[in-house]
């Protein structure tokens, strides 16, 4: 039996972060915080040619609360700093995984030499939210490079990268605070791979290049997210062309969410101390 689609939506109009990343808003918006929770987050880059220039663009300082994020690379090199001493650079294929609980400061942009040369960019970003218990830990960083995501072959071509949960027996990189699979699959033209997510988690996936046949039925484009209904039920993807998918399960946190710009809280009064404890310098300091 197959997991059933609630709905496939495309690509909404961009809008710009800073001004390095042209990203496609599909939580909030086209999917409610609540629906898809705890991704509460999902900004998709599309592939976008930024010229060079030798002042590499992106978002300049700015703090969180509450939350992690998750910055996944397709095309181009993304670069981190935080206001705990973290930072590095990913590239295709590869994550970084800030998780911000009770404060911190970061900045985001492309790498110096991709912003030299230029090229294509394409990335997601998603915002994790954290359960109460956990919000006001203390924050960290995971960089995950090429070598640590784990990787499960489906075919003589095909394969997929775990990122964090499991698939197949294989455990992915990334710790998370509430259960997660995430996951890149690589699947070659007229090739197929298959997902059984618990029926309980919320569960979607974002086509980032080529086209695929859902269950047999739905065929989803580039651009294009898809969200499946909670219920019993495996997930087939069959590549009419060489496709790569990212897909997302999460255990529901059902907890009240209260979020103004970078905080995510459960109260109101919540948001307000996040807002006086960033006033008055407890992020930290980052330059």
């Amino acid at each position: 039996m197959y997991r059933s689609i609630e709905k496939i939506i495309s690509a909404p109009p961009f809008h710009m972060v800073g001004d390095g990343f042209r990203v496609h808003n599909f939580i909030p918006g086209a999917v409610s915080m609540e629906r898809m929770n705890p991704i509460i987050m999902m900004d998709y880059n599309s592939k976008h040619y930024f010229p060079p220039t030798d002042n590499p663009r992106g978002v300049d300082v700015h703090p969180h609360r509450g939350f992690e994020t998750i910055t996944i690379a397709y095309k181009g090199k993304i670069a981190h700093h935080d206001s705990k001493g973290n930072s590095g650079i990913i590239g295709e294929g590869e994550v970084q995984w800030m998780t911000a609980a009770s404060g911190i400061l970061h900045k985001e942009y492309h790498e110096k030499e991709f912003s030299k040369k230029g090229g294509d960019f394409q990335m997601v970003q998603l915002w994790l939210n954290l359960p109460a218990k956990y919000k006001m830990s203390e924050p960290k960083y995971q960089n995950l490079d090429k070598e640590s995501i784990k990787k499960v072959s489906i075919s003589e071509h095909s394969f997929v990268e775990i990122i964090a949960g499991e698939y197949d027996g294989v455990q992915g990189p990334a710790s998370s605070f509430t259960p997660a699979l995430l996951m890149n699959a690589y699947v070659d033209k007229n090739d197929s791979c298959e997902i059984i997510p618990y029926s309980h988690h919320n569960t979607c996936m974002v086509v980032v290049e080529g086209s695929i046949i859902v269950n047999q039925a739905s065929e989803v484009s580039k651009d294009q997210f898809v969200l499946f209904n909670n219920e019993e039920g495996r997930i087939n993807i069959l590549a009419k062309e060489n496709a790569i998918i990212l897909i997302i399960s999460v255990e529901p946190i059902n907890e009240p969410i209260a979020a103004y710009g970078p905080f995510v809280m459960n109260t109101k009064q919540e948001l307000q101390e996040a807002f006086q404890d960033f006033q008055n310098g407890k992020f930290g300091v980052l330059n």
